[in-house]
């Protein structure tokens, strides 16, 4: 299991090198007309999640600059179903990932 943190404002989690912040998407537990829905049918297979943030990007490997990251704060992605490194601010649950392990940008 991942480690977690907790911090009291999102606004000062700031990414480093290649690191993305996001938030996933909550399945609506709720339909339109009140009736629940169990969490086990509102499981996806890849999470959805929303860019809060992006570091700079990862160096070089001949040393001649930053690969920069490939997305940007606001963007939708998917994520793998695993890894990432848990933040929680206040009751709200944040998640840190490489840029390379963001699975795709979802374009509107």
């Amino acid at each position: 299991m991942a480690a977690q943190a907790t911090f009291k404002s999102i606004k000062s989690v700031v990414p480093l090198l290649d690191r993305v912040l996001v938030q996933r998407f909550k399945p609506d537990t709720k339909t339109a007309s009140g009736i629940f829905i169990p969490a086990s049918a509102t499981s996806s297979p890849l999470p959805e999640a929303t860019v809060i943030a992006v570091g700079p990007g990862a160096p070089r490997k001949d040393g001649t600059g930053v690969v920069p990251t490939t997305v940007k704060a606001g963007d939708r992605v998917l994520l793998p179903g695993w890894g990432g490194n848990s933040i929680k601010v206040g009751d709200e649950e944040y998640f840190l990932f490489k840029d390379s392990e963001i699975l795709a940008r979802i374009q509107e």
